[in-house]
C-alpha cells in the first residue's frame, strides 16, 4: 500500500527495503480481503487496478472481484514476492499522478492507503481517466492495529511502540467527506466505517509489528538492529498477551466512487 512512499533520510524512500517487502508479503494480517468483502458491486468486472499495491497483498485481495488484476507500484523493492503473493496477477512499475495506461482501461480500481502520499488532485483525476464510464472506485485504508477487544493493554502499549519508533515523514491524512472531487471527474457513492477484527497469538502480533515502516526505517537508520527490535517488542508485549490469543480490532473505511458522468449506481 505505497504509491509514492514515503521518504527517510537523505531522501531514500520508506518502502525501499527488501525486509519489509518480505514483511508486507508474509507477515500482514488479512485486513484487505476483510475490507472488500464490504464492496457492494453487482457482479465481478473483467480489469481491475491495485493503485499502490506494496507487495501485491491487496492486489491478490482484488482477485473474487476481477477476471483479470494488475498491480502498480512505484517502489521494484517491494514486488520481490509478488509471484508468491499474487500469482495470477500482473505488476506494473508507476505511480499514480501518471498511470501508464490508456483511458477507459479498468472496470475497477482500488487504492489501499496509498493516495496518502500523492498529489491527490492528480491521482484523482487520472483514476477517473482510466475507469470505464461504468466503472467503479474503491478507496480504503485502515489504521495499524492498535486496539482489542479485551481491554487497553494494547492501545497503551502501542502508544510506547510509537515512542520507541517514531513514524516516518510523507504520508498525509486523508479525509473523504472532505475530498475536493469537483473537476476530478469522480463522485462519492457510498462511504463506510469498518472495524476489522483478527485474532492474533503473540508471535502474530510480534511478526506484524516488526514489518511495520517506522520499525523498518529504525533499522535502517541505524538506531537499532533487527535483534535489538525484535527484542523490545517481544520483551513489551509478553504481559499484553498473558492471557493467550487476542482479538485485534483493525479500524477502516470504504468508500466507492464512480465517474461524474454516470448516474448509474454501483452499490
Amino acid at each position: 500500500m505505497t504509491t509514492s512512499g514515503g521518504t527517510g533520510d537523505r531522501g531514500r524512500s520508506a518502502y525501499d527495503s527488501e525486509r519489509l517487502a518480505a514483511s508486507y508479503a508474509f507477515d500482514r494480517p488479512p485486513v484487505h480481503q476483510q475490507i472488500l468483502k464490504s464492496a457492494r458491486l453487482k457482479r465481478p468486472v473483467g480489469r481491475a487496478l491495485d493503485i499502490g499495491c506494496g507487495a501485491g497483498v491487496s492486489t491478490a485481495a482484488l482477485a473474487p472481484l476481477a477476471e483479470y488484476v494488475i498491480g502498480l507500484e512505484p517502489v521494484p523493492a517491494m514486488l520481490v514476492h509478488r509471484r508468491s503473493v499474487a500469482p495470477s496477477a500482473r505488476f506494473v512499475i508507476g505511480a499514480a499522478e501518471g498511470l501508464p495506461f490508456a483511458p477507459a482501461s479498468f472496470d475497477l480500481v482500488a487504492a489501499a492507503g496509498s493516495l496518502n502520499y500523492t498529489d491527490l488532485s492528480s491521482a484523482l483525476a487520472e483514476v477517473a481517466r482510466v475507469l470505464t464510464p461504468e466503472g467503479t472506485f474503491l478507496l480504503y485504508d485502515f489504521s495499524q492495529g492498535r486496539y482489542s477487544r479485551t481491554g487497553d493493554a494494547l492501545a497503551t502499549w502501542f502508544k510506547s511502540f510509537q515512542q520507541r519508533f517514531p513514524s516516518v515523514s510523507g504520508w498525509r491524512p486523508l479525509v473523504v467527506q472532505e475530498l475536493r472531487l469537483a473537476g476530478t471527474g469522480l463522485r462519492l457513492l457510498d462511504y463506510a466505517d469498518i472495524e476489522i477484527p483478527i485474532q492474533m497469538s503473540l508471535d502474530d502480533y510480534l511478526r506484524y509489528v516488526l514489518g511495520e515502516v517506522n520499525v523498518d526505517s529504525a533499522i535502517a537508520r541505524g538506531d537499532d538492529s533487527a535483534e535489538q527490535a525484535r527484542d523490545w517488542c517481544h520483551r513489551t508485549l509478553v504481559e499484553v498477551f498473558r492471557s493467550g490469543e487476542m482479538t485485534v480490532v483493525f479500524r477502516g473505511y470504504l468508500a466507492t466512487l464512480a465517474p461524474a458522468g454516470n448516474g448509474c449506481s454501483h452499490v
